[in-house]
């Protein structure tokens, strides 16, 4: 897929004279113009593109705003008021950072479900995948110190909460977890000095996110990109230039999410923000309920399931350890999707049982996302477990079992035949399996 042949032809004496010495423009022409693209890519398929433009919009207001934030106890919450209403456009620069981190999750996990759904992790994508997981990591770490960055009262005890979960590691070996809370902290206790140490990561992972993205990019490139039958391109008539036919499709997606995202920054900039971070963080006073941004809230209720006993069987001093590893084990599950499904069909489409399962799973997922933002207590923990349980098996039981037993229904011979029908769909290339995709 990623050896085409590029049809770039330099016009002028200079394009000539700079492509037989750096051909940067052919290369751009074969992969984002001339590029084979799946004639039945829906709407689904925008959000890559989305994402690419809320990296770059996070990296140009937080360059921007950087020029004026504090990263000092002292200073950090007054700047950020400075920034909202001295600076030249300095409220709008802020709320789209802001509201962009959040619009960023939202593609972000939009774009996981439709990979999941239609099985982008299978063969040949298994690395492109793991580098999709990657890159939710260095999110959710870059969005995590982000958080603490206001200096308000929320963001001061989510990370003093958040950070103090390593020391759980002691359990594991002595000392090892208080040794890397101590390290986060660079003292005894959330200071100053921790909101320096996570100002400077906060500056410098986006662009190892930029890294990352960019193996990404050339790992889809070099494998193909899926479609909704899962089927691969087997004909001329599978396919169409990326450009104009994908790139039009991409821009108006991306029309459509800018709406919603001008919507957030214009009119409901801190929706999803919490009201305690108006108030500047104070050691002496706790919030009463302590919950992470929206976005981390299915993680913290897997961590907060583990309380001390899990559906009756008691955990005792293991619980917070047993907590902790399962919240981490809840993201690094993804990078193991590939093997743990069975299935020699990629797309759900034509898996009439595993269809149910993955629409309970993402239903459990927007479960503990309501969970997480209540508190842990009765019947919100005892349901967190519930969920939690079913989240692991559905990786661990349900892919690896469903795929060996189930029958999928009949898929298409071609992307072809999909699109067009069977009548004008031409026929599939001699010796190619109509019923699995490989």
């Amino acid at each position: 897929m990623g050896g085409h042949t590029s049809t770039y032809v330099p016009t002028s004496r200079w394009g000539k004279w700079f492509d037989e010495r750096l051909p940067i423009a052919r290369m751009m022409h074969g992969q984002f113009v001339d590029f084979p693209t799946p004639r039945n890519l829906n709407y689904l398929w925008t959000f890559g593109g989305i994402l690419t433009f809320c990296l770059v919009a996070q990296i140009i207001t937080g360059v921007v705003l950087a020029m004026h934030y504090q990263p000092s106890a002292s200073g950090a919450f007054n700047s950020i008021e400075h920034i909202r209403r001295d600076v030249n456009f300095g409220w709008l620069i802020r709320n789209m950072h802001a509201v962009g981190a959040s619009m960023f999750f939202v593609a972000c996990y939009v774009h996981i479900f439709r990979g999941l759904y239609y099985g982008s992790y299978k063969a040949p994508r298994e690395v492109l995948w793991i580098l999709g997981v990657i890159i939710l990591l260095v999110m959710m770490a870059t969005a995590c110190m982000g958080y603490t960055l206001p200096w308000g009262q929320m963001t001061f005890w989510c990370v003093t909460v958040i950070t103090n979960l390593c020391s759980a590691l002691d359990t594991i070996w002595q000392g090892l977890g208080t040794a890397i809370v101590e390290w986060l902290w660079g003292g005894y206790a959330v200071s100053g000095v921790t909101l320096n140490r996570f100002f400077s990561l906060h500056y410098l992972l986006p662009f190892v996110l930029c890294g990352v993205v960019a193996l990404h990019i050339w790992a889809l490139h070099v494998a193909g990109q899926n479609n909704p039958t899962g089927l691969d391109i087997k004909q001329p008539s599978d396919s169409v230039p990326m450009h104009p036919y994908a790139t039009s499709k991409d821009i108006v997606g991306l029309f459509a999410f800018l709406l919603l995202f001008a919507w957030f920054v214009f009119f409901l900039p801190d929706y999803l923000g919490h009201a305690d971070n108006y108030n500047e963080a104070n050691p002496l006073v706790t919030p009463p309920h302590i919950v992470p941004e929206w976005y981390f809230l299915p993680f913290y209720a897997i961590l907060r399931a583990f309380t001390g006993s899990f559906l009756g069987i008691p955990l005792g001093s293991l619980a917070k350890l047993m907590g902790v590893l399962a919240m981490f084990g809840a993201i690094l599950i993804l990078a193991f999707v590939p093997w743990l499904d069975t299935s020699r069909v990629r797309s759900t489409k034509y898996r009439p049982i595993y269809k149910w399962f993955f629409w309970l799973f993402a239903f459990t997922c927007l479960a503990l996302g309501y969970l997480g933002s209540k508190p842990a207590e009765g019947v919100y923990v005892t349901w967190a477990q519930i969920f939690t349980t079913y989240y692991f098996l559905h990786f661990l039981v349900v892919m690896p079992v469903v795929g060996l037993i189930e029958t999928p229904t009949k898929l298409p011979r071609s992307i072809s035949e999909a699109v067009l029908g069977k009548s004008k769909g031409g026929t599939a290339p001699s010796g190619a399996a109509p019923a699995a995709a490989e």
